[in-house]
């Protein structure tokens, strides 16, 4: 299993960062992807990446809350990011109309300027949409041939939205929003229409703790050692075998990122 969502950058995770990636790896999560939000966060999950070797590996990228911050559309800091081989991906990018923590015009620019520059140097995209998927589809579908891949992480969408993003050869991040019995069950309904080499698997820890996890951990922060359930959670819901979810996954995910086999 590869977790292609973590935000080991959190605070949340600082007092115990290498116990988490011990239980990870106990639990048998083979590698993660360590998201960056922002330009110091980008920053800061390089480094980490830097720290675990052929098992963690990082995104470089400015998150539509951070949009405001961004005074250079050439984002020098993400291009030299991206130069380093431990960085995989460019976002997290996208739209969110929910919160709309940067003004929309200044989140559409930030967002395209960074599918330019993931076009320019041959890089996939990880990305978010919340609230905003046709703004979002317009903004991405006149680059996506220009993209070795793009993943939306995180998909808590409609049926309708998720075939708009299948239809533009779309990954889709599943996360433990399927284990939710409350907000979770549209999701459930239609996890089993995404292909076997279009899905990926996330805990976008610290955020989405499984609420069906049993026992109920002491701490409500997610962490990547919960990645099994989640993959188990999803097989039931496509009818497959928690195995195959995860064999598929791990094969789809080395390829949109060009990874080898993580190495524990």
């Amino acid at each position: 299993m590869i977790d292609i969502g973590v935000n080991l950058t959190n605070n949340r995770f600082d007092r115990d960062r290498e116990a988490v990636i011990e239980r990870a790896q106990t639990a048998g999560v083979h590698g993660m992807i360590l998201t960056g939000t922002s330009i110091e966060e980008s920053q800061q999950a390089f480094a980490m990446a830097q720290q675990w070797p052929g098992y963690c590996y990082s995104t470089a990228g400015v998150h539509p809350h951070d949009a405001k911050s961004v005074d250079d559309l050439t984002l020098p800091a993400i291009r030299a990011l991206a130069a380093h081989p431990e960085v995989v991906a460019i976002g997290e990018c996208g739209l969110d109309f929910n919160r709309d923590f940067s003004p929309r015009p200044q989140q559409e620019a930030v967002f395209e300027a960074q599918l330019a520059l993931a076009a320019e140097l041959n890089l996939p995209v990880f990305m978010h949409c919340r609230d905003a998927h046709e703004r979002f589809m317009a903004i991405l579908a006149p680059w996506r041939d220009k993209l070795p891949a793009a993943v939306l992480h995180c998909f808590t969408g409609s049926e309708a939205e998720l075939r708009d993003c299948l239809a533009l050869d779309l990954h889709i991040g599943i996360t433990g929003w399927v284990c939710d019995e409350r907000r979770g069950l549209d999701l459930r309904e239609i996890v089993g229409l995404i292909p076997d080499d279009r899905l990926m698997i996330e805990t976008d820890c610290p955020y989405l703790l499984p609420r069906n996890l049993r026992p109920k951990p002491k701490l409500s922060r997610n962490e990547p050692q919960y990645l099994p359930h989640i993959a188990s959670e999803i097989a039931l819901c496509r009818g497959q075998t928690a195995e195959a979810v995860v064999r598929a996954s791990y094969t789809t995910t080395q390829a949109f990122f060009q990874i080898g086999s993580p190495a524990l």
